[in-house]
């Protein structure tokens, strides 16, 4: 379904290579450098070598990474995945926004005074799977923006089966069969979210209600991060609870594990805090700035809506018991919205 949140030019694929990029091989091992927010770092996981391994064995080893980097993290970068940069440039180039308010209330006056204290800060567009028993996707018109439909649901199942791959290689880091996740998830309950953040002068940006996406959690199993080169997310190290940076890579995606997985696993997988921060402004006059233009795209993973969420077997025991009494998805979803809203 495309739905407007109530909250919340060519895209150019380059950047810095941050100092937490884990592209050479570290001397001390991912629980000893995120102990301290100088060495905190991302793990950066070649996804392809599990996508071409021969064996259990060789599965088992890129497994096992991506899970302690959930483990330790809760963020791990993936490169070598299935999802080509001219494809994700193609979507970036067809996204559009739709303007946003961050409010729940129909109160036009209410509305007006919030446009004016938080004016176009942040535009989103969000679509969820065709043929929804329920809900209808609400398209534009093709002759408006040509193509974009079939761009998004070709993307669209084209994370589906990303997020797939991903969880397979968290059953078996978990002691699970590869397998088990698959009729958990088969449903594509997901939401694809179409981020874009207009420059803005940063004086608009100081004062309350002017948070581009304040900390939070995300609520399913997984979320698949798509970031232009401007960057602005920023995850929580979970050891010292202090925010750092999560630079764009070039040919990456940016994935978390979200507070279903979490609640699957145990806790022994972390969904973390993270946030938006506004980009260094460029100078524009003496007193004033202005932020650069940002777009991001994410890719919210789901179970199915009436998958039993409960204790996995491997990450219980006599003297870790299940934190958590079983409860579907749709439950806890809902029950979330229903906090967030009241």
């Amino acid at each position: 379904m495309l739905v407007l949140r109530p909250f919340m030019g060519q895209v150019v694929f380059r950047a810095a290579r941050p100092r937490f990029m884990a592209a050479f091989r570290h001397n001390s091992t991912l629980a000893e450098d995120v102990r301290s927010d100088s060495t905190f770092r991302i793990p950066l996981i070649d996804f392809a070598a599990y996508k071409q391994a021969t064996s259990l064995a060789e599965k088992r080893c890129i497994a096992d990474d991506i899970v302690n980097g959930f483990k330790e993290v809760g963020f791990v970068y993936l490169t070598g995945h299935v999802i080509e940069p001219e494809t994700v440039e193609r979507v970036f180039q067809k996204a559009i926004g739709r303007e946003r308010v961050a409010t729940a209330s129909l109160n036009a006056a209410e509305i007006a005074a919030l446009r004016i204290k938080a004016p176009d800060t942040k535009e989103s567009m969000e679509i969820g799977r065709e043929n929804h028993p329920t809900f209808s996707n609400k398209w534009p018109q093709e002759t408006e923006v040509p193509e974009f439909k079939q761009t998004m649901l070709h993307f669209f199942q084209t994370c589906h089966e990303v997020h797939t791959m991903v969880m397979k290689s968290i059953a078996l880091g978990l002691d699970l069969p590869e397998d088990f996740f698959d009729n958990k998830i088969d449903r594509q309950d997901h939401n694809l979210r179409l981020l874009s953040y207009p420059p803005i002068r940063t004086s608009l940006l100081l004062g309350d209600g002017q948070a581009r996406a304040g900390s939070h959690t995300d609520y399913g199993t997984l979320t698949l991060l798509f970031q232009d080169s401007i960057g602005g997310l920023e995850v929580q190290n979970p050891h010292t609870k202090h925010y750092q940076p999560a630079s764009p890579i070039p040919g990456t995606i940016v994935v978390n594990a979200g507070d279903l997985l979490a609640r699957w696993s145990n806790d022994a997988l972390r969904s973390t805090l993270h946030r938006v921060v506004a980009p260094p402004a460029i100078k524009i006059n003496a007193t004033e700035g202005m932020t650069p233009a940002r777009q991001s795209i994410a890719f919210f993973c789901n179970p199915n809506f009436d998958a039993t969420i409960e204790s996995l077997p491997s990450c219980t025991s006599t003297s870790n018991p299940s934190k958590y009494p079983p409860l579907t998805t749709e439950q806890y979803i809902v029950g979330r919205l229903a906090a967030t809203y009241s």
